[in-house]
């Protein structure tokens, strides 16, 4: 848009943001198993740091129990290894190639500390869609001073451009309230 600001292109970047979001707390623990708790996991593995699912298939047999299916006979004890350093609570059970994960109950503790990182994650995606506004408004202002857009354009779309941040925010807002009562039920 030659007048003004790209509004697909910010939506586009804060819409990102949003989804990061959606991912990271995907990967909190919150007493129920899914395949995504392993997502932060890296294995070294044929000389190089990999992602666990791309080494082996994971499942969740029951409700309190993840099964990691290693297709490598020979990486099994590099994925125990990674599950047990990846700081997630985890104390897997090798059987063979297939590595059991029981899930213990969440204390109330555990789930403080939980919330705390969702918040933290809230706060990141937060941040990074106040900087995708910062950097429309930037160049609404440029755009303005150069003459290619009046002053009543200028404001109609930094108006635009707020709303569209208020919008995600409240996204998130409602994302991490969701979150937090899925961590804080017992």
């Amino acid at each position: 848009m030659p007048d003004g600001i790209d509004f697909k292109d910010l939506a586009r970047r804060m819409d990102g943001a949003v989804n990061a979001f959606r991912h990271d707390i995907a990967s909190l623990r919150t007493g129920r198993a899914s395949a995504n708790l392993l997502d932060p996991v890296h294995v070294e593995a044929y000389g190089a740091s990999m992602p666990i699912n791309q080494l082996a298939t994971i499942s969740v047999p029951e409700p309190r129990m993840i099964s990691v299916s290693v297709w490598d006979q020979s990486l099994v004890q590099a994925v125990d290894k990674a599950i047990r350093e990846a700081n997630l609570g985890f104390n897997p059970i090798v059987e063979g190639s297939t590595l059991r994960i029981p899930l213990p109950e969440l204390n109330e503790e555990r789930r403080k500390e939980l919330a705390k990182i969702a918040h933290q994650y809230a706060e990141n995606a937060r941040v990074a869609v106040r900087h995708v506004r910062r950097d429309g408004m930037e160049h609404l202002k440029k755009a303005e001073k150069e003459g290619e857009i009046s002053q009543d354009e200028m404001h109609a779309q930094s108006e635009r451009v707020q709303k569209m941040t208020d919008e995600r925010i409240i996204a998130i807002d409602k994302l991490l309230a969701e979150k937090e009562a899925e961590i804080m039920q017992v």
